[in-house]
């Protein structure tokens, strides 16, 4: 027994001639409704005289920022790390993002540029700017793993569960519906934990532990998931069972340890000038 595919029409909507599809509009509620949870999150210092702090003025200067960077970042990490012959044969295709091909990896290399660059240009403590964005990630996650579940596309593995479906472009087996798992891994839960961790005290005084946390979340959740999501067929497996997607989960556990790190060393760098107050004016 298996589970219908509920075929729904990648197009939501015709706005006159143009066509608006399901892809888009997960993309503009990720970006909406994030925006506005971080708006939520910046004024939870409100008053406060912490140096380097983010404001809902700065969040406001950012989202095109982020835009960019998301945007730009996903669509050349999906060309270079997925399906770089195919657009270096027809590079007009790299502009046609309304096709789908969008890299989780490259779009977080990006925002992480553009979170360094813009902290830079306005003074900000860059590792607070980045907790706020990684607590509200998750929820543009859960949307566009429920978008790619719309479009049939990113589907599981062959599989004889009593939920997996038969996907329109994923042949005549029953596959897991691995975007659903995805959505509620990375998307619901990971959305929980950090909007705990964000609200404890502790946690946001040590700035960097809500980033390193969403990493290692993001990271685990994927590694995992990977395992019942089928491989890109341009890819397939690398050294026998490992994907892609899980290669690029493992600079993200590395940089959760040592963003860890630095969080250690500048609380006891910290500590040690608040103990020597001849240390801070030396």
């Amino acid at each position: 027994m298996t589970l219908p595919f509920p075929d729904i029409d990648p197009v939501a909507f015709h706005l006159g001639p143009l066509p608006v599809r399901w892809y888009a509009l997960a993309y503009l509620a990720a970006f909406l409704s994030g925006w506005r949870y971080v708006l939520y999150l910046s004024g939870m210092d409100k008053g406060s005289s912490i140096r380097g702090r983010v404001t809902a003025a700065h969040i406001d200067d950012f989202f095109p920022w982020a835009m960019l960077g998301v945007i730009l970042g996903g669509r050349l990490g999906y060309v270079l790390f997925y399906q770089f012959e195919t657009y270096a044969a027809a590079p007009a295709e790299i502009f046609r993002i309304w096709n789908g091909g969008m890299s989780f990896h490259g779009g977080a290399a990006g925002m992480i540029i553009a979170m360094i660059v813009f902290s830079w240009k306005k003074g900000l403590d860059v590792l607070r700017l980045t907790d706020m964005i990684c607590a509200a990630v998750p929820i543009g996650l859960f949307f566009g793993r429920i978008a790619n579940f719309i479009n049939g596309e990113l589907y599981g593995r062959v599989s004889s569960a009593s939920w997996a479906m038969v996907f329109p472009n994923g042949g005549p087996d029953p596959r897991h519906p691995s975007q659903i798992y995805e959505a509620g891994l990375e998307g619901f839960v990971l959305t929980i934990v950090l909007a705990a961790l964000i609200h404890i005290n502790a946690v946001r005084n040590r700035p960097g532990v809500v980033s390193a946390v969403f990493l290692a979340g993001y990271a685990a959740f994927r590694f995992f998931v990977e395992f019942f999501r089928e491989p890109d067929e341009q890819i397939g497996f690398i050294a026998t069972w490992l994907t892609m997607g899980q290669i690029l989960c493992l600079p993200m556990f590395m940089g959760s340890a040592i963003i860890i790190c630095w969080v250690f060393i500048r609380e006891r760098h910290d500590t040690s000038c608040a103990n020597n107050p001849e240390k801070n004016r030396n």
